[in-house]
């Protein structure tokens, strides 16, 4: 059985809503993945995560609400919407957080100092919910109560402070499914980073085996010229790569606050016809928007 995935943040940096937004909507980024049994898992907690909070709250009319919560950096709108996710004001809740070694500073220290009272009224210990950190390890993971479970891999990549690619597939899926979540990540080989003469084909060989790719495509070529080193890609470079892995479906994400609907509209477009035109006929390509769901 696949994982059903849908998107509640797809902006990057900072929050942007306002008419030219509505479309693809203005939260920065959260998405939500369900396993075939249910099981909840949330990508990052962007301000997109409040609207995922308050829907698992009706859905839950009540009952207990647990799930895994990853986190790809600890830049802010990665994290700002943390402390607006109803669920963890409500007892009998659980949620795990997971972190890595990879990032400059552990996920439990940056979430605690986030709700510290300089900034937040409410402080991380009076939180009624259970929050559990635990470090990251690739494999298989077996929800809270049991159940089939899912596989989880995760891949440092490049961007200021460190950041994760994660690859998510159902538990015993064949070759050619499941999630690649690439939210922030500068392909661009021209660009400073100490990652190793094989990082490339390294992530090539990361994703390869997933069937949808969401992937980081904050700029277009000219802006990129003007934002090199601050950690993102650009439409084109997004588009090799996903023709290179081979997978079925390109997700755009992470769109820069100022790109109205109509333009990533145009946008879409262009990555469609430049794929065309590279032999990359089979590859559905479509922008992350606010409500989208899809199967991987």
């Amino acid at each position: 059985m696949s994982i059903r995935v849908r998107f509640w943040g797809t902006r990057g940096s900072i929050p942007s809503p306002g008419p030219d937004t509505v479309r693809y909507g203005g939260n920065t980024p959260c998405l939500e993945l369900r396993t075939a049994d249910g099981w909840l898992i949330v990508l990052d907690a962007g301000t997109g995560i409040r609207e995922l909070g308050r829907s698992l709250v009706a859905r839950a009319a009540g009952d207990p609400i647990r799930g895994d919560i990853f986190l790809t950096h600890a830049h802010w709108d990665h994290i700002q919407g943390l402390p607006f996710f109803a669920p963890i004001f409500q007892p009998g809740n659980h949620f795990t957080i997971w972190g890595s070694k990879a990032l400059e500073t552990s996920i439990g220290r940056v979430v605690r100092d986030q709700m510290s009272p300089v900034v937040f009224p409410v402080p991380f210990e009076h939180l009624a919910a259970t929050i559990d950190f635990r470090e990251l390890v690739d494999g298989h993971r077996v929800p809270e109560g049991g159940g089939p479970g899912y596989d989880v891999h995760v891949m440092p990549v490049r961007h200021p402070g460190g950041a994760l690619a994660y690859r998510f597939a159902a538990s015993g899926e064949a070759a050619r499914s499941g999630l690649v979540y690439i939210s922030d990540n500068e392909l661009d080989p021209a660009a400073s980073y100490e990652t190793p003469p094989s990082w490339r084909d390294d992530l090539v060989r990361f994703i390869r085996p997933a069937r949808v790719l969401v992937h980081d495509t904050m700029f277009t070529a000219r802006e990129y010229e003007r934002h090199r080193g601050w950690g993102h890609s650009t439409y084109e470079d997004a588009l090799d790569l996903a023709l290179e892995t081979g997978v079925e479906m390109l997700v755009l994400f992470h769109h820069k606050p100022e790109r109205a609907d109509d333009e990533i509209d145009c946008h879409v477009e262009a990555c469609r016809a430049l794929a065309r035109r590279r032999g990359g006929c089979h590859l559905e390509i479509v922008a992350a928007a606010e409500g989208l769901t899809l199967d991987a």
